[in-house]
C-alpha cells in the first residue's frame, strides 16, 4: 500500500533567510530544520507558506517580503509566481552572476577538489527575449473551461502553467502563446498534442508540432493559415516510425540560420538540431573561448562534441587544421554543410560515440596542439583518459553543467597532470539556475 504523502502545514510562518541554495532558493532554519524558500534572498525577513515537507527538509514560497534585500527587483513576467521556466526573476542580474560564479567555485572544490588559479569575469548579455530554442508543453485541461494550455511547467512540476506570454522567449513566439493555444485547440486531435518545439534562427521562426494522432485535411488548413499569418514554419512530428517533416510553407527548405559576423560565418541548422538557445551569448562565448584557446596558424586543434561546427568553424579561421568529432550523424552532416557553405577547407568532421573507446578511430591517430571540449550535461569523463596520448598542452572546456565540469576537472588535474588555470561562468540562461561555464587547463 502506497504511503500517503505528508501534507504541508497550512499556516503562514516568518523566517530570516541566511543564504542561497545552488538552485537559487533562500535557505532558512526553523526549529533546527532546513527550509528552502522560493522568492527569497539572503538577509531578507519573509512570510512564507509551506509547499512540501520531508523528514530532512521543507520547502516553501515567500508570500510577503517584510524586509527586502537591495538585490531584489520586480519580476518582468506576470506569470513568474506560478511558472517554473524561470527561478531568479526576483534577483537582479548582478546578484545572479555573483551567485552562479560562487556555485561554480563551490562545485569545483566539492566535486573536483580543484581551485582555479584565477576566476574569469562573468559574461552576460540581454536578459529578456533571449531564448531562441525551447520545448513547450501542451495539455488539454477540462477543468480550465476545456482550454489547451501551452507553456512551461508550474513551479511544482506537476502541471502546465496557465500563461499567455513568455518574456524570455524570442518575441516571435513569446508574444503568441495564446495564438498557439488556439491553434492546437482547432485541431481534431487537440487532446493528443503533448509538445511544441520552438527554434528561431536569424529572422525566421519554426515550430515542431508533436502529435499522437494523424492530422486531417482540415487540420492542415488550420496549420497552413497559421503559418501564413505569422510567417512561421511548421513541422510535423507524428508517432514513430514516421519521420519529422516540414508541412508549411511547402518550399523544400528545411534550414534556419544564425550569423557569426566576427568570423564572417553563416551557420545553417535544422530546427531539430541542437544549437545554443541564446544567440547573443553564443557570440560572446565564442570570443571568450577562442581568446583562451588562442589558435595559431601552425596548429592542429581537436574539437570534441563539436555539434554542427559552432566552435569548429570559428577556430578554423585562425588554425592550420581543425578536426571536429560528434556523436550525432545529422550534426556531422550539418558541420560539413556549413564548412562548404562558408568555403572553409581546413576542417574535417568525424562521427564517434565519445563515451566509448575511441582509440581505434582515424582522428585519434593524430597529434593535436590544443583541444576544445563542449559536451552535454553528462560531461566528458568517457574520453578524458584518452586525451594525454593526443599531445595537447592546452584544453578549453565549455560546460552546461558545473557538477560534471567539476568532476572532470578533478580528473584532468588530479589524475592526468593538467593545471586549472582559470574558470568562470557565462550567463546563457538569465533568470534561471542553469549556467554555462568555461575552464582553461594547461600542461607543462
Amino acid at each position: 500500500m502506497r504511503k500517503r504523502r505528508k501534507q504541508p502545514p497550512t499556516e503562514t510562518r516568518s523566517a530570516l533567510i541566511n543564504s542561497l541554495s545552488h538552485e537559487g532558493r533562500g535557505i532558512a532554519h526553523i526549529e533546527g530544520k532546513t527550509i528552502f524558500i522560493h522568492n527569497a534572498l539572503p538577509g531578507e525577513q519573509v512570510d512564507f507558506t509551506y509547499t512540501h515537507c520531508t523528514r530532512s527538509y521543507d520547502e516553501g514560497i515567500a508570500t510577503h517580503i517584510l524586509h527586502a534585500s537591495e538585490h531584489r527587483i520586480a519580476p518582468s513576467c506576470p506569470h513568474y509566481s506560478i511558472c517554473g521556466g524561470c527561478q531568479l526573476q526576483h534577483m537582479n542580474i548582478e546578484m545572479q552572476l555573483t551567485h552562479k560564479q560562487q556555485v561554480l567555485l563551490e562545485q569545483l572544490a566539492h566535486f573536483g577538489n580543484v581551485t582555479p588559479k584565477s576566476v574569469l569575469p562573468a559574461l552576460s548579455g540581454k536578459s529578456l527575449q533571449y531564448r531562441n530554442k525551447a520545448r513547450l508543453g501542451v495539455r488539454f485541461v477540462e477543468k480550465k473551461n476545456q482550454r489547451v494550455l501551452v507553456g512551461f511547467r508550474e513551479r511544482n512540476g506537476r502541471f502546465l502553467a496557465d500563461m499567455d506570454e513568455c518574456v524570455v522567449l524570442h518575441p516571435s513566439i513569446g508574444t503568441k502563446i495564446s495564438e498557439l493555444s488556439a491553434l492546437v485547440h482547432s485541431l481534431s486531435g487537440y487532446a493528443h498534442v503533448p509538445q511544441i518545439e520552438v527554434a528561431v534562427g536569424g529572422n525566421h521562426t519554426a515550430i515542431i508540432l508533436r502529435h499522437m494522432t494523424p492530422l486531417t485535411s482540415e487540420d492542415l488548413k488550420h496549420l497552413e493559415n497559421f503559418s501564413q499569418k505569422h510567417t512561421i514554419d511548421i513541422y510535423s512530428h507524428p508517432n514513430s516510425p514516421e519521420k519529422l517533416t516540414k508541412l508549411f510553407p511547402n518550399d523544400g527548405h528545411e534550414r534556419l540560420k544564425y550569423c557569426l559576423p566576427q568570423y564572417n560565418l553563416e551557420m545553417s541548422f535544422h530546427p531539430a538540431d541542437f544549437t545554443q538557445v541564446n544567440e547573443e551569448m553564443n557570440q560572446l562565448m565564442l570570443d571568450h573561448a577562442l581568446k583562451l584557446l588562442n589558435p595559431q596558424p601552425n596548429e592542429t586543434i581537436l574539437d570534441l562534441f563539436c555539434g554542427i561546427g559552432n566552435f569548429t568553424l570559428p577556430i578554423a579561421r585562425s588554425a592550420k587544421l581543425v578536426v571536429g568529432v560528434e556523436g550525432a550523424e545529422s550534426a556531422v552532416q550539418r558541420g560539413k554543410e556549413n564548412a562548404k557553405h562558408n568555403n572553409i577547407d581546413n576542417v574535417e568532421f568525424f562521427m564517434a560515440d565519445l563515451s566509448k573507446d575511441c582509440t581505434a578511430e582515424p582522428w585519434y591517430q593524430r597529434q593535436y596542439d590544443k583541444i576544445l571540449l563542449d559536451p552535454s550535461r553528462a560531461g566528458a569523463d568517457g574520453i578524458l583518459a584518452a586525451l594525454p596520448a593526443l599531445g595537447a598542452q592546452t584544453i578549453v572546456y565549455v560546460s552546461c553543467n558545473p557538477a560534471t565540469l567539476s568532476r572532470d576537472a578533478g580528473i584532468l588535474v588530479n589524475q592526468l597532470g593538467y593545471t586549472l588555470q582559470s574558470a568562470g561562468i557565462m550567463n546563457m540562461f538569465p533568470h534561471t539556475a542553469h549556467m554555462e561555464s568555461i575552464a582553461l587547463f594547461t600542461k607543462e
